[in-house]
């Protein structure tokens, strides 16, 4: 007789997330949350002729200087503030002369945290800082607790990434050994990535020119702002997949592209030495991924617990007032990852792999629920290897081979994000300014966005920085970018999903062509 029930891992972790989301919302509510800009300021206004004329910075205390800023953009000790605007041109712009201390306490407190700050001297330069909470504020002691064990949790699953792809992939590509199925293997791991990326950055180009947001947008930001400094040869993609030093290499989790390229090389050369040699690689290496996945498994019984706090902690930080500016382009890029994830990648796994896209999608919840709550691919992956393995069905073979490179080169959604992102942009300074945006420069963010999609590192908003250099590619100004901080939290996680559920759907695929069978039936029978 059954005497009790035990929740499966999957409902647990939708439980706790949709918890997170309630308590963080209460938190927001009833909770008092000024923002703060990250300096201290000279209690003392500055006079000019008997004046105040503004407030001097007396001190730097976090650095809130946007991504993709220079630091000459940030608040410099010494900087004389006379007025302060969050969200400017947007549809909850708010601003304040400010010519005190008090002034600007009293500003931030009706304004809460969140929102991009465009701060003006009485130089006539401009500064940039994101709003924050400030951590003497209520909400912040009540969220403390809570941010101390997401911190906890995603230190964990960062712990794990770089163990798990080395461990993974050189067992992979060894077990294929040096021949054909590495070979075959390979290049439809390949194709795969590259045909769903080119169909993820061509569905964004499509709705964001027959939807238009960027038309008649109010962006606040100036046709003539200067332009940005930062550009990149694509050919530094390739350069930076090869480690000058590779234990420099393992020093850090973006340095993913580098690690991976060397345990193939390592994995490839292992199946090149003597049998003696080969045999106790293979040993270690198959000794180690499976050490690994073990603290993997353990990891995952945490992550219900992990989701809760991370959520409690994004939304009692922001809230939901973020997601009203920007609307449309916010539409636009939920409608294009919906489309691609609900409808291409289901067709391709049906019609090419042979499996039920809702089995699949079952099966693989509990990893597409993880990558939701952090924002990283990489953070993911020791899930998305542990899930393939048991609910999947999917050989440590096939497995640890896809998934990891998937983890790093396959970022459908990250793609699709920087097209519509740029092009959203683009169509403002088209509409507002002199900007012509022609086929060609089109073809170009196509391009570009694929190809900064596979330079991404798997990190929480590495698209936005990424976009930074196909702006560049455009000769467009960098601002604009800034602006999309606003809103970037919600469809950073919602494009990860779609990074993971592609890596998925990819690893099903090429599982099949490798003959493997019963594809996803362990989500029906697996106890968690």
């Amino acid at each position: 007789m059954r005497v009790g029930f035990k929740m499966k891992q999957h409902w647990k972790i939708l439980l706790w997330l949709i918890a997170g989301v309630v308590v963080g919302f209460a938190l927001q509510r009833f909770t008092d949350g000024p923002g703060t800009v990250g300096v201290r300021f000279d209690p003392q206004p500055v006079v000019v002729d008997g004046v105040p004329v503004g407030i001097r910075v007396d001190a730097l205390v976090q650095d809130l200087l946007p991504k993709g800023r220079n630091a000459s953009e940030g608040l410099q000790v010494g900087d004389v503030v006379k007025r302060i605007t969050v969200n400017a041109g947007m549809d909850d712009e708010k601003g304040a002369e400010i010519t005190s201390a008090e002034a600007l306490t009293e500003f931030l407190e009706q304004r809460g945290a969140g929102g991009v700050a465009t701060i003006e001297l009485v130089s006539g330069n401009k500064r940039s800082a994101l709003v924050a909470l400030d951590p003497q504020s209520t909400r912040a002691r009540w969220l403390a607790p809570f941010k101390f064990v997401a911190d906890i949790f995603m230190r964990l699953l960062k712990m794990l990434i770089m163990p798990l792809v080395v461990t993974s992939i050189v067992t992979g590509v060894a077990g294929l050994g040096g021949g054909s199925d590495f070979g075959r293997m390979g290049g439809r791991t390949f194709g795969y990535y590259a045909t769903t990326s080119f169909l993820a950055v061509g569905l964004g180009m499509l709705l964001v020119n027959i939807l238009q947001p960027g038309i008649g947008a109010r962006l606040g930001i100036s046709p003539d702002a200067d332009f940005g400094q930062r550009s990149e040869n694509w050919l530094d993609i390739l350069r930076r997949m090869v480690p000058e030093n590779a234990f420099n290499a393992f020093t850090g989790n973006g340095n993913m592209l580098q690690v991976i390229f060397f345990s193939l090389l390592f994995g490839f050369f292992i199946t090149k030495v003597a049998e003696k040699p080969r045999n106790f690689m293979l040993d270690l290496f198959g000794s180690a991924f499976a050490v690994v996945m073990r603290m993997a498994s353990w990891v995952m019984l945490l992550v219900p617990y992990g989701v809760f706090c991370l959520l409690v902690k994004v939304v009692g930080e922001t809230g939901f007032d973020v997601f009203k500016p920007l609307g449309a382009y916010m539409l636009t890029v939920m409608l294009a990852l919906i489309i691609h994830s609900c409808v291409i990648l289901p067709l391709l796994l049906k019609v090419v792999g042979g499996v039920s896209p809702l089995k699949w999608v079952r099966a693989m919840s509990p990893a597409l629920m993880t990558a939701f709550s952090t924002s990283s691919s990489s953070m993911t992956l020791p899930t998305t290897l542990n899930i393939l393995k048991k609910r999947g069905g999917v050989s440590n073979r096939t497995s640890s081979f896809v998934a990891p490179l998937g983890a790093t080169v396959n970022m459908d959604g990250t793609a699709l994000y920087e097209c519509i992102g740029v092009v959203f942009l683009a169509q403002y300074y088209a509409s507002a300014g002199d900007f012509v945006l022609s086929f060609s420069a089109q073809v170009t963010v196509v391009m570009a966005a694929f190809l900064a999609s596979i330079g991404a590192a798997g990190i929480p908003s590495a698209g936005l920085v990424m976009m930074l250099t196909i702006l560049s590619a455009l000769k467009l100004p960098l601002e604009g970018a800034a602006l999309l901080l606003a809103v970037d939290r919600p469809l950073d996680m919602c494009r990860t999903v779609v990074n993971v559920w592609s890596d998925t759907v990819g690893t099903a695929i090429i599982a099949s062509k490798e003959g493997e069978t019963g594809l996803g039936d362990g989500a029906v029978t697996d106890p968690t």
